[in-house]
């Protein structure tokens, strides 16, 4: 391993507004050293998502106490053990404890929780299992039994969460009606394996009986809110579920009252970390390896628009909060 450098940078912030560029900032401080039963481990590559985006705003559901350091997910590489420390060694790859501020050079995390992973695989893909991944998973598992050869409807399909429920929707059988806001997301979602591409539209519940053959739709996945959540809700079979999960529009799920009286359709939310409150370990670890498996394989990915040093960090959130990307942005070493 090459020397350890005397300082490190972390994205901090101390208050957070509606702009969310401009509470962040990178910082310099010297170097941590890693005390008993620890370890200290370098930035791979951490992601910035809708979530911390909101964080920094001060419109998500949960919110550090501040100052705090940005970012939820990331992966990094094991440079020094503490004292009474042998394993994982210097050289391995970690997962990076969910929620622990990732955006930072460096961290110093307990030896006895650390996940290791895979050597081999790209660290931009691996940065982006803990949130998006089993997410997704989850909306095809948890909500309504789906069948093979059955189908379930998205929006925000072209969305990290989107992309990986068309990948393991396909891996399972399942076939995805795949709703997007723009004409040019299409093809690139259609050359992932999106069965059936649409840019919505009030019109969206015709075209998406004319494209299926008038399936019975059990499941709708809401990541926008607003009208678009009723939108897919007309999509569905009598008795269909959507579930919501994100607030894109920044609007209230709005679904008109007949779907639920007449048509028996019913509204959920799914939240990653409810989940994680009513499982055991061994459930969360059983699912985190198989999507790590199937990551580090090449398998299941996501998009990748653009990486930026921690340095940028402003530069990152601004590009990460604003709409028609073509994929997640993430920072780096």
């Amino acid at each position: 391993m090459d020397a350890l450098p005397a300082t490190m940078q972390r994205a901090a912030y101390d208050r957070r507004g509606p702009v969310p560029q401009d509470v962040i900032r990178c910082e310099t401080l010297p170097l941590p050293v890693p005390g008993e039963g620890q370890l200290l481990v370098a930035l791979e590559a951490a992601s910035i998502n809708p979530s911390d985006v909101l964080t920094l705003t001060g419109q998500y559901g949960m919110l550090p106490p501040l100052p705090a350091v940005g970012g939820n997910e990331g992966v990094g590489r094991v440079v020094a053990l503490g004292p009474g420390v042998t394993a994982p060694a210097v050289g391995a790859r970690v997962l990076l404890p969910v929620g622990c501020g990732t955006w930072a050079s460096h961290h110093v995390v307990p030896a006895a929780s650390a996940i290791v992973l895979p050597p081999v695989g790209d660290p931009l893909q691996l940065a982006m299992v803990t949130v998006n991944p089993p997410t997704a998973a989850l909306l095809l598992s948890e909500i309504v039994p789906l069948r093979e050869g059955g189908w379930v409807i998205q929006n925000a399909a072209n969305s990290g969460v989107g992309e990986y429920v068309i990948q393991l929707a396909k891996a399972r059988g399942v076939r995805t009606v795949n709703v997007v806001r723009r004409a040019e997301a299409v093809a690139p979602l259609e050359a992932l394996g999106g069965d059936v591409v649409l840019v919505d539209g009030p019109d969206l519940a015709a075209r998406v009986a004319a494209a299926t053959g008038k399936a019975k739709i059990a499941l709708g996945l809401d990541a926008v809110g607003g009208m678009a959540t009723d939108r897919l809700a007309q999509c569905l079979a009598p008795g269909g579920t959507v579930v919501n999960y994100g607030a894109l529009s920044g609007e209230p799920c709005l679904v008109v009252p007949g779907q639920l009286i007449f048509r028996g359709v019913q509204l959920k939310g799914f939240w990653l970390a409810q989940w994680f409150r009513t499982t055991t370990p061994a459930q969360q670890q059983a699912l985190y390896g198989e999507l790590v498996r199937e990551i580090a394989a090449g398998r299941l990915h996501a998009r990748v628009h653009a990486t930026f040093p921690l340095a940028q960090v402003a530069e990152a959130v601004a590009c990460a909060a604003q709409g028609g990307r073509d994929g997640k942005v993430l920072l780096v070493p």
